[in-house]
């Protein structure tokens, strides 16, 4: 009788762990859609004459990309694609809620959203 529970208790944590496993392995982006998400990254990175404006305090191109690529390495397993990248981590505060905003050296200012989602349309072509 002993065995049997013991059996049963076993297989339980046997599929109990490869369900976890199952749905992590769904959870991470293709290497098609990280190789996008590295190229948004990259374009934040790249750009001149603009700011990053989170929380209210404006950082160069060089730091939103490596905030971005921090918070996707910390939360990237909640996105699939390129968009759900924007969508979920680009785009807004985790902590505050607040939309991130690009402001341009004229002045004109526009949200994360649309300068990253703008990119994403430009790479897709």
């Amino acid at each position: 009788m002993i065995a049997v529970r013991r059996r049963i208790v076993l297989v339980g944590l046997l599929a109990g762990a490869l369900a976890c496993v199952g749905q992590v392995a769904r959870a991470a982006p293709s290497e098609a859609e990280r190789a996008r998400i590295e190229r948004l990254i990259a374009f934040v990175g790249g750009q001149t004459g603009l700011k990053f404006v989170r929380n209210g305090s404006a950082y160069s191109p060089a730091d939103a990309a490596r905030f971005l690529r921090g918070k996707f390495d910390k939360m990237g397993e909640h996105v699939n694609t390129a968009q759900q990248f924007i969508d979920e981590i680009g785009s807004r505060s985790s902590t505050t809620g607040q939309a991130y905003q690009i402001r341009f050296a004229d002045g004109r200012s526009m949200t994360a959203a649309q300068f990253l989602g703008d990119e994403l349309k430009r790479m897709d072509r």
